[in-house]
């Protein structure tokens, strides 16, 4: 597909392509300029030139013989007849004709070639984004979901976002993010941000309803992706489950469950919002079960222990699939 077609929207990059609109009319305004001020230095200094026709140079003259001059057309009809004009044409004249070509050829060459560039970047990177993950929706959501990823080790550059609000795309793309521009729950916006090859998708918009819907159009496009999504009604939590959503969030119950528990146990509550901040304070930490532990009781220190999906308590016995989960203390594991 051709990415300046009409239906391609298009990707943002952290340092964003120039606005060939905007240079060509930069680059116009200053030809322009150019005119104006030849112009009125004929203008200024009309008796050293001479028209064929009738002699007199007028102010509508000046501006013709302006325009011939910095296109290099030059038909002869108006000329610099005393020593004075010729220095001026000499002086101030040429350069700004050469000034005036250059502005010219320079804008088409770069507007070229920044259009070349991009489709090329483009092209690149569709070729090497796999193992990425995609975060649809830059609110506060899908800001501090990037956030933690980056503070777990992922690299900037392996994070998509996928936005539809222009604002907030000039924000993730500020931030460091490449940007598809677009509705997330649209297949083809999808395509664009490499969906099929990514690690994980977050589903971080405001509705529900859009939630549900960008949750069923990534399982069209990858059937293995994990996707975890957030909502803000309960009720909608077996609905996005059956859409296909990995792991779902409610945002507005957990939100209340923390205000209703730093009510009566701030410090579990202050615990519970420190593990959300990683690399701060404690952190959560996870490792596979040792092969000496097979058939025994997790050590001292672990929280849970994972299997098939699901967290248990760290009484049971454990079995080579498991994971333990464990509250990190000077960044290393419980001694086995």
């Amino acid at each position: 597909m051709n990415d300046f077609s009409p239906d391609a929207g298009p990707i943002r990059f952290p340092d964003p392509r120039p606005n060939p609109l905007r240079m060509v009319v930069a680059r116009l305004i200053g030809a322009v300029l150019l005119v104006v001020v030849i112009a009125g230095v004929v203008v200024i200094g009309e008796e050293g030139y001479r028209d064929v026709v009738d002699g007199d140079v007028s102010a509508l003259d000046a501006l013709y013989y302006a325009t011939v001059s910095v296109t290099t057309t030059g038909y002869g009809d108006i000329v610099p007849v005393t020593p004075g004009a010729r220095l001026v044409n000499v002086v101030l004249i040429t350069p700004m004709r050469v000034a005036f070509l250059i502005l010219v050829v320079s804008t088409t060459v770069e507007v070229l070639a920044s259009s070349t560039r991009y489709l090329f970047r483009i092209r690149r990177w569709r070729r090497t984004m796999e193992d990425h993950y995609v975060i649809c929706g830059y609110g506060t959501k899908g800001r501090s979901a990037a956030s933690t990823l980056i503070s777990q080790g992922t690299p900037i550059d392996r994070i998509v976002v996928v936005e539809v609000d222009p604002r907030a795309a000039d924000e993730a793309t500020a931030a460091g993010h490449a940007v598809v521009l677009g509705d997330c729950t649209r297949e083809e916006v999808l395509r664009r941000a490499r969906v099929e090859e990514a690690n994980g998708v977050i589903i971080a918009v405001s509705r529900d309803d859009a939630a549900v819907l960008a949750t069923l159009t990534v399982r069209v496009l990858n059937q293995r992706v994990r996707v975890v999504a957030s909502v803000r009604e309960e009720e909608n939590l077996k609905l996005l489950r059956r859409s296909g959503a990995s792991l779902v969030i409610t945002s507005d119950e957990a939100t209340g469950r923390l205000l209703g528990m730093a009510i009566e146990r701030p410090h579990h509550a202050a615990l519970i919002e420190d593990l959300l901040l990683i690399g701060e304070g404690v952190d959560l930490g996870e490792r596979p079960v040792d092969e000496d532990l097979v058939g025994k009781q997790a050590p001292d220190g672990t929280i849970g222990v994972i299997r098939g999906g699901r967290i248990l308590a760290p009484d049971v016995t454990l079995l080579g699939s498991d994971r333990l989960l464990y509250l990190e203390r000077d960044a290393t594991a419980p001694e086995s």
